[in-house]
């Protein structure tokens, strides 16, 4: 038995979510997202829930239970609140600006790094030195985030580069004489 896959995902207030075949489609105030579950199990809605249930014991269709139910409850969580990510820039001269659709940095390299905002996601810069990712995917928003990220990924002599907000780095100490 699956302990995530036994419980009915619930639908939030302005939320509304409808099956044809295998595929939900879930509304809400944010936007619409959409999902196609495998053959192995069966979507149903229920009143205010949305329940996931194998189509047989095998080893595939317990594994695709809880994956699925997981899917549709992130599907319900980005449309309903969205998802957001964090991240922080760290050390001298490094900084971050918006410029329209671009995402300008300052990375301590030779050049400006220019990163284009995709489509579904919407970067902030509350401060030079902060970075918020927020989108209905929960995918695409940790992907956006570890594609900045990786510009300049923290190193642990001094702590500097872009983390995420509560990510902890590992110290190194330095050389010694």
């Amino acid at each position: 038995m699956s302990r995530i896959g036994k419980k009915p995902v619930a639908l939030v207030k302005g939320t509304s979510a409808s099956v044809s075949g295998q595929t939900i489609e879930v509304k809400g105030p944010k936007g619409t997202r959409s999902f196609t579950a495998s053959d192995d199990v069966t979507l149903t809605v229920e009143g205010e829930a949305i329940k996931v249930t194998p189509r047989g014991l095998s080893k595939r269709a317990r594994q695709q239970w809880g994956m699925t139910r997981s899917m549709v409850a992130n599907l319900v969580t980005g449309v309903s609140t969205g998802f957001k990510s964090e991240l922080e820039i760290q050390g001298v001269g490094y900084r971050a600006a918006m410029a329209g659709n671009v995402l300008k940095l300052s990375l301590g390299y030779s050049h400006e790094v220019n990163f284009d905002v995709p489509k579904g996601v919407t970067i902030t810069v509350p401060k030079q030195t902060e970075i918020t990712v927020e989108g209905i995917d929960q995918q695409q928003v940790g992907q956006v985030a570890a594609n900045i990220r990786e510009w300049r990924a923290p190193e642990p002599y001094k702590g500097k580069g872009i983390r995420y907000k509560d990510e902890y780095i590992f110290r190194k100490e330095g050389k010694k004489k």
